[in-house]
C-alpha cells in the first residue's frame, strides 16, 4: 500500500477523507475509478494524474477533478509522496448542486484539474486549517462551497448575486434562531437545509448572503461567546465551559478561542471581574 487514507466526516451523499501517497519514481502508476465525482485539494508534493478528460501534473494548491465511474492512473516520477483532502459526492448530490450554481449545465467535468488559482487560495486555506484543526463539523460546508466553486470556475459561470427574497431571508432568520437555541447541540447544515425544504447548497448561499457567514461559522461564534461570557461571570472549569458550549476538544476550543478573541481562555478569564 502506498497510500493511507482517513476519512474525516460523512453524510447521506459525501464524504471527506485525508489522503497521504507515499510512491516514489522507482513505484508504477496504479490505476483506480471513480465511484462518485471528486475534488481533491491537494496541499503538499506533486504527482500525474490522467484520466478520461486528459493529463495533468497536480501541485499544491491545485484541484483534482474527477468524474463518476470514470478510471483515472496516479504517477509519481517527478517526485515521492503527496497529500490531499479529498471530497466525494454521489451522482444525485452533485446533480443538486450543479443545478444550484448559477449558469451551470453540465454534470462532468471537462477538464482533469483546476490550476493553483487566487479566486480559490482563502477557501483551501480554510479546508487545510480544519483539517489540521480536526474540524469535523466544518466539512460538510467546506465541500458544498469547494463544489461550487470548482463547479462555477471549470464551467465558466458567475455567480450572479441576487437579493434574497423575503422567503430566504425569513429562512435564515429561522435558521438562526435553531443555531441560537441549539448551539450546544450537533448542528448539521443538511438539518437546517432540510427544515426550511432547500438543498444545503441553496441555503448555504442564501445563508451566507444574508447573515455575512456560514451557518457553521455562525455556530462557531455563538459557542465562543457564550464561552466568554460564562469565563467572566463564572468560576467554572475551562474544560467544562467547553464542553457545556458545545466543543467535543479542549484543544480545538483554546486554539478557536485564542483565533478569535485574541487570548486563551484563561488570560481572558483573568482580565475578569465579579460583581460579588
Amino acid at each position: 500500500m502506498t497510500a493511507i487514507t482517513k476519512t474525516f466526516a460523512s453524510g447521506p451523499g459525501w464524504h471527506v477523507a485525508d489522503v497521504i501517497c507515499t510512491a516514489g519514481a522507482g513505484d508504477r502508476p496504479f490505476e483506480e475509478a471513480h465511484r462518485d465525482f471528486c475534488i481533491a485539494v491537494v496541499t503538499s508534493g506533486t504527482f500525474r494524474y490522467r484520466a478520461q478528460q486528459g493529463t495533468a501534473m497536480l501541485a499544491p494548491g491545485a484541484l483534482l477533478l474527477g468524474n463518476s465511474g470514470t478510471c483515472y492512473e496516479c504517477g509519481h516520477e517527478h517526485g515521492s509522496g503527496d497529500r490531499c483532502v479529498s471530497f466525494h459526492f454521489a451522482p444525485a448530490y452533485m446533480e443538486r448542486i450543479v443545478a444550484d450554481v448559477p449558469g451551470a449545465r453540465t454534470l462532468n467535468f471537462e477538464a482533469p484539474r483546476l490550476p493553483p488559482l487566487p479566486v480559490m487560495a482563502p477557501l483551501l486555506a480554510e479546508t487545510e486549517a480544519a483539517r489540521d484543526m480536526s474540524e469535523t463539523g466544518a466539512f460538510e460546508e467546506l465541500g458544498l462551497r469547494i463544489a461550487g466553486a470548482a463547479i462555477a470556475t471549470a464551467t465558466g459561470t458567475t455567480h450572479l448575486a441576487r437579493t434574497p427574497s423575503r422567503r430566504d431571508q425569513k429562512r435564515v432568520a429561522e435558521a438562526v434562531r435553531r443555531i441560537e437555541f441549539d448551539a450546544d447541540a450537533p448542528v448539521s447544515l443538511s438539518m437546517l437545509a432540510g427544515e426550511t425544504a432547500t438543498s444545503p447548497y441553496h441555503f448555504l448561499r442564501t445563508f451566507r448572503q444574508v447573515a455575512g457567514m456560514t451557518p457553521y461559522q455562525f455556530l462557531l461564534r455563538t459557542r465562543l461567546h457564550r464561552a466568554a461570557v460564562r469565563l467572566r461571570t463564572s468560576h467554572d472549569a475551562i474544560s467544562a465551559i467547553a464542553f457545556e458550549a458545545g466543543f467535543n476538544d479542549l484543544s480545538t476550543f483554546n486554539r478557536r478561542f485564542r483565533n478569535v478573541m485574541g487570548q486563551t481562555p484563561g488570560q481572558y478569564r483573568a482580565g475578569r471581574s465579579f460583581a460579588g
